[in-house]
Formats: C-alpha cells, structure tokens, sequence
C-alpha cells in the first residue's frame, strides 16, 4: 500500500520592516516581474497538473462534460432532487411517487437546482463547485432526513437561526453514538472537499466571464418567471399552513427557499395612512378602557403538545389521564384551540397568543420571534394589562435563549421572565425534560412579587418529544393499546403519563389559587399536537390544528364554549373581564365576524411591525424594554475556606446555573444546593469582588448578584457606602466596616 506523506507547515516571524523598506524601493519593473512570475508559475502547476495520472485519467470524462455540461447539469439536477426527496420522505418508493404524481412541482424544483449549477462558468475549478453546489443540496436533504426521524417539523431556514440555542437540546433528539457518527460524517466531507479542491481540474479553454455572467442573469431571471407562473398556477403555494405537509406537497428545495427569502408580511396594495385611520376608527382601537372595577390576577399556561387524548379515537387508555382538566371542560368555558401548526411551532402558538397576530401573513414557516420580534418592541398582552397596572410575568421551564425569548419577552413588554436558569429543576422525565410542577413555586413568587394584581404567562416543557418507542417508565400510572404496534404502544403510553402528570399540575395550580382566594382566570391550553404521525382522519374534530382549551375562574364567569384561534383568545378573555386594550385586541373585539375582518388585521399587522405605524400617530405604546430576569435576586452571606485548600461559597437562590466571579473572571464550580457552590481551584486575595451570575446558553449572563469584597477572611456587600468609606480611610478595620454593613454571620452546613 502507497505510504501516504504529510506535509509539514513551517510558520516564519513576519519580517515587517523589510516589507516596509521593499515597498519604499519597488518599481514598476519589480511589478511586472512579479505578475510574470506569477503567470509562469500558474502555467507550471497547470502543466503538472495536465501530466499527472489523475488528470490524464479524467481528461476525457473532463472535454465530455464541458462539450454537454448544460444537458449533464439538468439530468443531475433532477437526480439530486430524487435523493433529497428520498432522503427526506425515508423511502425511494414514496419519492417516486411524488415525482411521477405531481411531474410539475417535480420539474420546477429540478430546474431551480439548475440555476444553481449556472455558476460554474464562472470559475475555472468548474468540478470543485459542482461539487460544493452538489454537497450543498445534498446536505440539506441529510438534515431534514435527519429532522424528520426526530421531530415533526421539517429542517427549514428558521432553523439556521436558532442553531446556537438548538445544540442544547442535541442530546434530547440524538444519542451519543448518533451525534459522533454526525461528527465524523461531517468531518470525512470537509476531508474530501478539502481533496476535490486539490485535485481537481481546471478549465483550459478561454474563460468568457461577462458573457458566463449573462447567462446566470439569465437563468436566474427565467426562475424568477417561472416561480411566478407555478405560483399563480397554483403549482406551489407562498404559505403553508403545515409546513411538514408543505415540504411534502412542494418538495424541500422551494419549501427551503422560501422560508429562507420569504419572511415578515409583504405590503399589502392599499397600504396607506387613511386606510390604517379607517381601520382604527381615528386612534380608537389605541385606547385603554374597563368596564368593571375587577381587576383579576390573569394567568395564561401554555402546556407543550397537550390534547385531549380522548379525540383520538383508537387509542385506549387503562384510566383517564386527565381527570383535572375533564371537570373543568365541563364546568368552565371550553372547546377547541386552533394553533398555527402541528407538532412543533410552540413559540409560533405563543406568539399569536401574546401578540393577537395571525400567523398566516408571514413568511413560510418563519418564527417572528426569531426575526422581527428579536430587534424591535411590540405591543403585546403585557402592555395591554399594564395600561391597567399589572404586574406582568413570564414563566417558562426551559433555556431562555430558546427561541430567543429572553430578548422577545423584553422587547414586548414583560417585566420579568423566569426560565430555567432560576430553577432548582429535580424532577425530570425520563426522557430529559423538566417536569411542569417546578413551575407552581415560580408563579407564586410572580404573584407575589407585586401588591398589586398579575398578568402570568406561563410555557410548559413536560409534554416534549421525542417519545421513545422502547418502554421507559418502569411502573407506569397509565397503560395503553390499540396501536398496531409495541413500538407505537410505547410512544403513546410516555405520552400519556406526561399528560396525566402535566393535569395534576393544572389540578394543583387551581387548587393553590383557591387557597390564595384572589380573583383570578386561568386559561390553560395545549401548543400543538404531539409528533406522532397523527392523520386527520384519526381525530373526532378531522382536524389537525386543534387542541383544547378551557378558562378557570372564580369570578363566576358565564360557561362559554366555542371554538377558537389561537390569535383571537386574549381578545376573547379581556373581553369577558371587561377589559379593552391593545391595538390588535381590541381590533378583535370590534371587528370579529365583520366584513374585510381578515384583510384589515393583515394591514393592521403590517403597519405595527413593518409599516409607518400610522396607528400610533407618532405616540407608540412602547419603545424600549425593561424587563428583569428572574424574580429572586441571588445573594451571598459566607465563605469558608476548607481544608483542602477550596472555598464553599454560601447564599440565597443558587442554582445549577449559577456561575461564581472573582474580580470579573469566571471560576470553576460545583453547584451543590440553593445554598451552597464549592470552588475547588479558588485562590482569594484581600480586596477581591465577588459575584454570581445566572448564565444560559452561549455563556449569555441573564442576572448578576450585588458585589461582595473579601476582606480579612469576611464576605461583605460591597455597597457605595463601604466604597466611600474604604476611600476616606483605608486603614478602616474588618469589625467597623461590618458595623456599617450589617451583614449576617456566614451559614454553615449545621445552620442551614
């Protein structure tokens, strides 16, 4: 077997000064020379190249391609587009089906994947790119083939945005041996990548560059054409309701694209400011007003791919799993929640929830959280029920960077945000996923966090997929049947106990505010359907965007049951308390069931978030955030040092994603309760600052404690008096400064 050499790559100083003094002395002939060198030099490799084994081999294979590389790119445009749609459905049989039943949609994708092949004429490693554009496509129909063994919703550009705080969740969706295998593969084709660059040929012939460009204008612009006359021919469509129904219908490429270039709302034809006056009455729909003196505490849970297990239909269940919520289904208002997609998209299902927006005007399968919601404010429930001073809340038991949520809670309004990082999370599921109860101590702490009455809006996690198709739960509550399968047996019945247990948390939140005997609603309701390969047909409602809903109250409130979409029920609740705020609220409360209702609130949410805002007439509700994470500020009362040399750090409201600081640098810890971080590498010195900070995902730093000085072996709170006062007088003693700081004795062990 040939040995195969490395080279070895030497790194020399750079000689700055010379470089200097040659560019002082150069000369026109020195150019010239350097630019013959050069061109002989290209002509040398190229000659060595044209005489090497590989290239004569590929020679003949290299004129044939250039003589029909127009007919070759199309036939390996429709080849890539079989693979992808292979990939991505998992079989090659259901891609020939699609390619031989639906020929046009089939056709238009292969042609916009030979566009894409245009650019080649532009260079001269013509090979190279194909394969880079090749690998591209390819790439892309691997990772949704992937996405779709593990989720529902289909591998789209949103993803690409939230790449950062998606590698979190990797190891939920992936083993270990699955994300080294993903390692290596994607190791061995930068590899090879690396190789084609080396070795592949060059075009020889004269390079025609402005005409080559011309002809990509061109191709590019005969797309263009193209997809105007599929759209209008009704071929492909500019929205999906499902985007996983989408990708099936219009295949991965156009669907990609689309949510790539497709995002926000189009201006609308008669976009202007009279059109806008007219919709808002004159500034009306901007107005705050009640009805009632009642200002009841509002609780808003979201609970993650909740439904009534009951509407499927073939799925038996050895007791009912959700006992709490089935009496209030029927004593309080109920019935079911259409949500903009199914089996993913929560952020998608708050966004409508908070905002009063309908989805369906964006962008295919865009999250507006990820784009327009991430930069600028917004109006949203949390400003309208703080034109009637609330306090204003959002829970969730989950990263606060997902979905870039800590930046849209912010800039819609909320006052605070507890995510996971504030969490002393002990009970997980057996599949990873922080269980709902954790969340009960967090909205009592919302709750009393203010005199005054809330606005809580709260995001389960318990419900998340994936559910694993081997038997996890030992001793399950619940057990099922009638799947056709053990396999599917399995997934239904982690399922179903996550339901089971996210009602005895809905059970225990009503109870607990009973026991607080304040006025209050509660709107509970299930963000989409779990990724089980549910078909309409396998529902009572034959519709897959429906969950359920129901509002608890204590007030007395009329039993109400309608069916209704996600974008229209906070409207639909300030409504029944009284309550009219908000400028697309109340644009539901005037104008639902009224002629153009659908078409106006497509202007209404244009103007609000791409528009003039005419609405607003120069006086927007909200310009900047304010909003605080966490509720409970962490606070340190002592460190000891032990006898191995470490320090235990003691406190308030640690949590595993408390991270210690000594003078602003990061220190290794270990996390071992609410009270107590150990730093086992510490060293300390008089005069160090010492904080804590609460850090998420991509080392973001949510909350930072008060600073605390190690003085004389004591941990004082370094207020702007003990600065002033170290000032005035170094020389002050440790005894004097903790008379004027009044800090506690430092906890131990025994004394916690």
């Amino acid at each position: 077997m040939k040995k195969i050499q490395f080279k070895k790559f030497k790194f020399k100083k750079p000689d700055i000064s010379g470089s200097i003094q040659k560019l002082k002395n150069l000369r026109m002939e020195d150019i010239k020379d350097y630019w013959k060198m050069k061109h002989e030099r290209r002509e040398r490799i190229l000659e060595e190249r044209r005489n090497s084994e590989f290239s004569r081999k590929m020679a003949p294979y290299y004129r044939l391609m250039n003589r029909f590389s127009l007919l070759l790119h199309a036939i390996w445009a429709i080849l890539i587009n079989f693979i992808i749609e292979a990939l991505s459905r998992h079989s090659l049989i259901e891609a020939w089906d699609y390619m031989t039943k639906s020929p046009l949609v089939f056709s238009y994708n292969a042609f916009m994947i030979f566009v894409t092949f245009t650019v080649v004429y532009l260079v001269r490693r013509r090979v190279f790119a194909r394969i880079i554009i090749s690998v591209v496509w390819l790439f892309l129909g691997v990772c949704n083939g992937i996405m779709l063994l593990k989720r529902v919703t289909p591998f789209n550009a949103q993803d690409l945005k939230t790449f950062k705080e998606g590698l979190s969740l990797f190891t939920n969706y992936f083993s270990p041996f699955e994300l080294i295998m993903i390692a290596v593969g994607v190791s061995a084709l930068l590899v090879w990548g690396v190789a084609m660059w080396r070795r592949g040929g060059q075009y020889e012939g004269k390079m025609h560059r402005l005409l080559a460009l011309a002809g990509v204008i061109v191709s590019f612009g005969a797309y263009s054409l193209v997809t105007d006359l599929a759209v209008e021919n009704r071929v492909v469509s500019t929205y999906f309701g499902n985007i996983a129904f989408a990708y099936e219908d219009y295949g991965l490429p156009y669907c990609f694209a689309a949510s790539l270039f497709n995002t926000g709302i189009s201006q609308p034809n008669d976009y202007n400011e009279d059109t806008i006056q007219r919709i808002s009455n004159n500034g009306e729909l901007t107005e705050s007003t009640a009805d009632t003196d009642v200002m009841p505490n509002v609780l808003f849970v979201q609970l993650e791919s909740f439904f009534d297990t009951s509407e499927y239909e073939a799925l038996q269940t050895s007791m009912d799993p959700l006992p709490n919520l089935r009496e209030m289904f029927e004593e309080y208002s109920s019935g079911y929640f259409k949500v903009p997609s199914v089996g993913a998209g929560t952020a998608n299902t708050e966004f409508e929830v908070l905002t009063g927006m309908n989805l369906r005007y964006f962008g295919p399968g865009e999250y507006p959280y990820k784009t327009v919601l991430k930069n600028q404010t917004a109006e949203s429930a949390a400003t309208a029920f703080a034109e009637f001073g609330y306090g204003t809340h959002a829970i969730h038991n989950n990263g606060g960077n997902f979905y870039s949520r800590a930046k849209v809670f912010n800039n819609i309004g909320f006052d605070t945000f507890t995510s996971k990082e504030f969490m002393n999370i002990l009970q997980l599921t057996e599949n990873g996923w922080a269980k709902d109860d954790i969340l009960l101590t967090h909205i009592a702490d919302a709750l009393d966090s203010t005199e005054q009455q809330d606005f809580v809006f709260t995001i389960s996690v318990q419900g998340h997929g994936n559910y694993p198709e081997t038997k996890l739960i030992e001793n399950p509550r619940i057990t099922v049947s009638g799947m056709e399968t053990e396999e599917k047996n399995n997934a239904w019945e982690y399922y179903v106990n996550q339901v089971y247990e996210m009602d005895q948390f809905a059970g225990n939140l009503v109870k607990m505010m009973e026991e607080r005997g304040e006025p209050t609603v509660i709107v509970f309701y299930g963000d989409h359907l779990p990724t089980m390969g549910l078909e309409a047909k396998d529902l009572k409602s034959r519709y897959l965007y429906n969950t359920n809903y129901v509002i608890w109250d204590n007030l007395g409130l009329e039993k109400q049951d309608r069916n209704i979409p996600a974008y229209q029920i906070m409207a639909d609740v300030m409504e029944r308390l009284g309550l009219h705020s908000g400028t697309v609220f109340n644009y539901h409360q005037q104008r639902r069931k009224t002629k153009d209702y659908l078409l106006d609130l497509e202007l209404l949410q244009y103007d609000i978030l791409y528009g003039k805002q005419y609405v607003y007439e120069g006086e927007l509700p909200i310009t900047e955030g304010h909003m605080e994470m966490g509720i409970k500020e962490v606070t340190l009362t002592g460190l000891n040092s032990n006898l191995n040399g470490s320090y235990s750090l003691y406190g308030t409201n640690f949590t595993k994603w408390s991270k210690v600081y000594i003078n602003g640098e990061k220190q290794k810890s270990t996390f071992l309760n609410n009270t107590r971080i150990e730093l086992p590498e510490s060293k300390l010195e008089e005069g160090d600052i010492i904080t804590v900070s609460q850090v998420g995902s991509s080392n973001t730093i949510f909350r930072t404690s008060a600073e605390y000085i190690w003085m004389s072996g004591n941990l004082l709170k370094y207020t702007d008096e003990l600065k002033q006062q170290l000032e005035r007088d170094q020389g002050t003693t440790v005894s004097e400064v903790k008379d004027t700081d009044a800090e506690k004795e430092p906890e131990t062990e025994e004394n916690q």
